[in-house]
């Protein structure tokens, strides 16, 4: 007997190639659907992650920006007005989007209504500071004057990142709205060894042992947290563009263009910065041209 001869086992070897291309092409069926079914796991994979990583920048956006809040009280036109005795005027706090209500020029014109935008970082605002605070001091107190000042934070990005302008005009802020017949006492202070344009700037530790050099002794743990937490810099941010996109109350100006943008009786200084005895002069020329001929002009500090 001969055995495998040929042509035995050929219908049994058909059926075992037959079912090879047929698992064959099964396996590559197979092969395919997983190759697109991970293709849609790993786009939609993707599509998580990146969702997830707007999600993520979004939440730190949003908690990295404060939301407006109601400004400080006592500066309802976005200044601190000091009048006779170096008293503060009282006024509700300003509510978000809402419009500032300018001080109320004293309507007899007997009285200098001098108005200062300053930024405290300013280093002209050092200077008008220098020259003139304690001239103010004196005819505000008197009843001669009153002194109206805007903190405003146009340098912010001039303290090496660590938004000085900004905080102290915060702290300011603070003041007014917790201990207000110490702000002006407080914003001198400030200017006190004044830091450098493009430094650091004071520590927020520093602002409030100003707080306390200064004199101000009400309410300084509240002050205190109202410094670290930045309670008004969305006011200060608002406050400021509203001066520099104007107009500015009670006068002709359009806006301030920068800092120190002075006006008494509504008429822009822009005489020395450091010479008091011209800035006095102005006054009185300003209180002359206001004041009703019937009566002699007043002489502040005279």
């Amino acid at each position: 007997m001969t055995i495998g001869g040929p042509g035995d086992g050929s219908p049994s070897k058909n059926r075992r190639r037959d079912a090879a291309r047929v698992k064959a092409k099964q396996l590559r069926v197979s092969q395919k659907k997983k190759d697109r079914r991970n293709k849609v796991f790993l786009q939609g994979g993707i599509a998580l992650a990146a969702i997830a990583i707007v999600v993520l920048v979004s939440v730190i956006i949003v908690n990295s920006i404060k939301p407006a809040g109601p400004g400080p009280k006592n500066m309802a036109s976005d200044g601190a007005l000091i009048g006779e005795g170096m008293v503060t005027a009282l006024t509700p706090a300003l509510q978000p989007n809402a419009n500032p209500r300018p001080s109320e020029p004293d309507p007899t014109g007997a009285v200098a209504n001098i108005r200062v935008y300053v930024d405290y970082l300013c280093p002209l605002c050092g200077d008008f500071e220098n020259a003139n605070n304690e001239q103010i001091a004196q005819w505000v107190g008197s009843g001669a004057a009153t002194v109206e000042i805007h903190p405003v934070a146009i340098l912010t990005s001039k303290s090496a990142g660590t938004k000085y302008s900004l905080r102290a005009a915060n702290a300011a802020a603070c003041v007014a709205n917790y201990s207000p017949d110490d702000f002006f006492a407080f914003s001198s202070a400030l200017f006190v060894d004044q830091p450098k344009e493009t430094s650091p700037g004071r520590s927020n530790d520093e602002i409030k042992a100003v707080v306390r050099e200064s004199g101000v002794s009400t309410a300084l743990s509240n002050i205190n947290s109202c410094i670290e937490d930045g309670t008004y810099e969305s006011w200060v941010t608002a406050a400021t563009s509203r001066a520099l996109d104007g107009p500015i109350p009670n006068s002709s100006m359009e806006s301030i263009i920068g800092t120190p943008t002075i006006l008494v009786n509504g008429k822009p200084y822009t005489g020395s910065l450091e010479d008091p005895k011209e800035f006095a002069s102005f006054v009185q020329v300003a209180l002359g041209e206001t004041y009703s001929t019937s009566t002699p002009t007043p002489t502040p500090g005279g």
